[in-house]
């Protein structure tokens, strides 16, 4: 398993990067809400940049093309709006983070790093073997800013590279994380002496939650063909899908809290203030909300499933598709979270 490497070779550099993003989980800036320290967070950022730099990072927020330029694939593959972490200096990028760890609630920003430590392991692998020199890593990560940052008028901030695109729309106080695509190539490797699962939660608690069906809401929940990859992924804006499976009205209470705990590992990513909002949305829902899976019904011991599920619910749809094209799909995981009916804040803007 080539990519169960430890991280302790990064350079002293690349370590300390990463350190640094750690750190700023705990950001003061957090506590501030999305509305006032998300928009004066943006607004440090932007103010670290000279002209040129800042005329890349910003569109204007009816920039639709923009919007939804974002994807799963390596940044020299898909290239991305914005500017990259490798091309800021130390400042800069202390303020990139900064602003996206105001953005994030704080295991939704260790989630972001670990998935950015995994590519960083993918470089460290890869480097040199493709001639042109490595297409991933930490600093292949963008960022983008559409509108002015404001407390009062909306704007949106993405960022994103490999097998991460997460797209934020401000609107007075909602912060709406969708379509957000997180992922993660490895999906298990070393730091150091500590294992790093960054989507352990969206696999562990998904097959507990299969583990608990009987043996009637089995048979409902597993469906009877395979899915082998995210059905609305990147370009895939606007498509529907037919919900199926188990449904939570036919859940017993205890199953249907630890669905509930399935569903915050992606609508908890965004700041705390938001997450507790969108959560109460979807607590409303729930009884009409669907759980369906493919694929085998097992998992290695601290690995991942190799199975497909989906969680879709009136204002919801996650998808969970390991990859099975080139290695262990258990080590390659792509998701997506998105809300049918306020994708980009459409919803909130409307009003």
């Amino acid at each position: 398993m080539r990519y169960v490497r430890a991280i302790a070779g990064l350079s002293a550099g690349c370590r300390m990067i990463l350190t640094t993003m750690i750190v700023l989980v705990a950001a003061p800036a957090q506590a501030q809400g999305t509305s006032a320290g998300m928009a004066a967070a943006a607004n440090n950022f932007l103010a670290t940049l000279d002209a040129k730099q800042r005329q890349s990072v910003l569109y204007a927020f009816t920039d639709d093309a923009q919007r939804k330029h974002w994807s799963n694939l390596p940044t020299p593959m898909v290239p991305r709006g914005g500017i990259n972490l490798g091309s800021m200096s130390a400042p800069q990028k202390a303020a990139a983070l900064t602003l996206l760890s105001t953005a994030l609630s704080a295991r939704g920003f260790q989630k972001v790093t670990e998935i950015m430590q995994g590519d960083e392991v993918n470089r460290q692998n890869e480097s040199g073997q493709r001639g042109g020199g490595s297409i991933f890593g930490k600093d292949l990560y963008y960022i983008s800013i559409l509108g002015t940052p404001s407390e009062t008028t909306p704007w949106m901030l993405q960022f994103g590279g490999h097998h991460l695109g997460l797209n934020i729309t401000v609107s007075g106080k909602s912060g709406i994380l969708t379509p957000t695509l997180t992922g993660a190539q490895p999906a298990f490797f070393m730091d150091g002496a500590k294992p790093v699962r960054p989507l352990a939660g969206e696999s562990d608690k998904a097959l507990a939650l299969l583990n608990s069906l009987d043996a009637r809401q089995r048979g409902n929940a597993i469906l009877s063909y395979t899915v082998s990859d995210l059905v609305l992924g990147p370009g895939e804006d606007g498509k529907t899908i037919q919900p199926e499976g188990l449904k939570a009205s036919a859940m017993t209470e205890q199953q249907k809290a630890m669905l509930l705990t399935v569903i915050a590992e992606w609508s908890g990513i965004v700041e705390d203030h938001s997450a507790a909002s969108r959560m109460a949305e979807l607590k409303s829902d729930l009884n009409d909300t669907w759980f369906a899976w493919s694929g085998p019904t097992t998992a290695s011991t601290g690995g991942n499933i190799v199975a497909y599920y989906r969680i879709q619910g009136p204002h919801l749809v996650i998808e969970y598709a390991p990859q099975r094209l080139g290695g262990d799909p258990a080590l390659h995981v792509h998701t997506m979270y998105r809300d049918p009916t306020n994708d980009y804040g459409r919803a909130v803007l409307a009003k």
